[in-house]
């Protein structure tokens, strides 16, 4: 299976790429490079494509239509990086523990656009409600399924933010919306949505490295996140070689857990 994973910056690319070797940079249109895998790796290729959703879904949208003109389509799309674990919450169980501490690795069963909507007086509407839209992607069950156990990753939703956290009110507010949540990022929604425009699957991988709520700096652990990252991806491609091929695209839908308004 033929993946391209898209990161945000060049210390999480440099990561994913750390658990190969042989990679050539390849310009693409917009100024990104894509770090190509060598021909017949199990490697995925690489794209820093910048942070926030619009940028990951312009730069994810370019190399895909790159590869599609160019007769080589991809077959998975990723989203990774590194991004904020949410604390245990009530809800977590010994069969699916809620949180994520920090240095885990966390893949996704829902990727979430958590501040797409509204504010109203009654609370946030999501852009699903005003009646429009998707908010949600569901990534496949057995790509999940498979990559959670090669990473030893925790499988629960994660939040696409255009803004980071920076209170523990917006934490609980967002982990109360969307129960279960694992960990906040940046990108993975703009990643599964240029996916799904070229009718592929997609899979969002986190490696936690801050708790998120109040900005404590002194507190977080790039370095060790970064290094799990490369941890996973050694085992990524083993993963994907036991997996059935996917033919669609993660479906946008509701997502597992259906977000909560906010009162």
């Amino acid at each position: 299976m033929r993946a391209l994973v898209v990161t945000a910056v060049a210390a999480e690319r440099d990561a994913v790429c750390a658990a190969g070797d042989g990679y050539a940079h390849r310009p693409l249109p917009g100024g990104h490079a894509l770090h190509h895998a060598p021909a017949g790796s199990p490697a995925p290729d690489v794209l820093a494509a910048g942070v926030g959703p619009a940028a990951a879904a312009a730069g994810t949208a370019t190399a895909l239509t790159v590869a599609a003109l160019a007769g080589t389509p991809y077959d998975l799309v990723v989203s990774a990086g590194i991004g904020g674990g949410f604390a245990p919450g009530p809800s977590s169980s010994p069969d699916r523990p809620s949180g994520a501490p920090l240095g885990s690795v966390v893949v996704a069963d829902a990727i979430v656009a958590a501040d797409l909507g509204a504010e109203t007086p009654d609370g946030f509407v999501p852009v699903t409600e005003l009646g429009f839209g998707t908010t949600v992607h569901l990534p496949d069950p057995a790509l999940v399924t498979a990559v959670a156990a090669a990473t030893g990753g925790a499988v629960g939703p994660v939040v696409t933010v255009s803004t980071v956290t920076g209170s523990a009110a917006r934490a609980a507010e967002l982990a109360a919306r969307h129960p279960g949540v694992l960990a906040e990022a940046m990108e993975g929604f703009g990643v599964a949505e240029a996916a799904a425009a070229h009718g592929l699957p997609v899979l969002e991988l986190r490696t936690i490295s801050n708790a998120v709520g109040p900005r404590d700096r002194a507190a977080w652990r790039i370095g060790p996140a970064l290094a799990a990252l490369t941890d996973a991806f050694r085992t990524f491609p083993g993963a994907l070689a036991g997996t059935p091929a996917a033919t669609s695209p993660g479906a946008p839908a509701s997502p597992p857990h259906t977000p909560r308004r906010t009162p």
